[in-house]
């Protein structure tokens, strides 16, 4: 089966030019997640994973929809290519299409070493834009014109109902968080405030 991931960080963001050339390519089904390449922590993408099989097909739009953390690429590629056995096509780097070296020891060699770089390219600009935002908050505070973050309004009912779910065993954590709108990690958040 030929299947799709997208990925983009925030819910603001269009993934549909992701999505548009993943159906060019013949994917049967696209698992999106609208959230960090910070790690592989993204329901959707776990979802993908525990569904996949020998021989199936991942399409990524581009490396860096996978990930942008260096050392996770590199296990998860071989996870997948290695350990499962299935193929990546990453459309916008033909030579990271595993589908096409076959037995070829050159052909895997090119693939492995461009994904190092890659790889590595990602997780750079991913400390470059955290080195930026520092510095900008560093700036804005200095001049006095930093607010923070907003801090996000959830309603307390529909926070309790889910707390009542999730402590009954009727929905996971990542559902729980999904279900009143926030990351995992601002759940946890919230959970350890109530256990205070």
């Amino acid at each position: 089966m030929k299947v799709g991931y997208a990925r983009v960080s925030t819910k603001e963001q269009n993934e549909a030019r992701q999505i548009q050339s993943m159906k060019e390519n013949g994917v049967e089904r696209i698992y999106i997640d609208k959230q960090s390449g910070k790690d592989f922590e993204r329901p959707e993408y776990q979802k993908m994973i525990s569904e996949l099989k020998e021989g199936d097909i991942i399409v990524l739009h581009s490396l860096d929809r996978l990930g942008r953390n260096y050392d996770s690429i590199i296990e998860e590629w071989h996870r997948i290519t290695k350990v499962i056995k299935a193929d990546i096509v990453v459309l916008d780097m033909p030579l990271l299409d595993t589908t096409t070296r076959g037995n070829d020891l050159t052909g895997k060699f090119v693939a492995d070493m461009v994904l190092q770089i890659l790889s590595y390219v990602a997780a750079n600009e991913r400390d470059n834009i955290r080195k930026r935002q520092a510095e900008g908050i560093a700036i804005a505070k200095a001049e006095g014109k930093y607010k923070g973050r907003a801090k996000k309004k959830i309603d307390d009912e529909l926070f309790e109902e889910n707390k009542k779910k999730y402590d009954n065993g009727e929905i996971t954590k990542v559902q729980f968080a999904q279900n009143i709108g926030v990351s995992r990690v601002t759940l946890d958040k919230l959970l350890k405030e109530i256990e205070k």
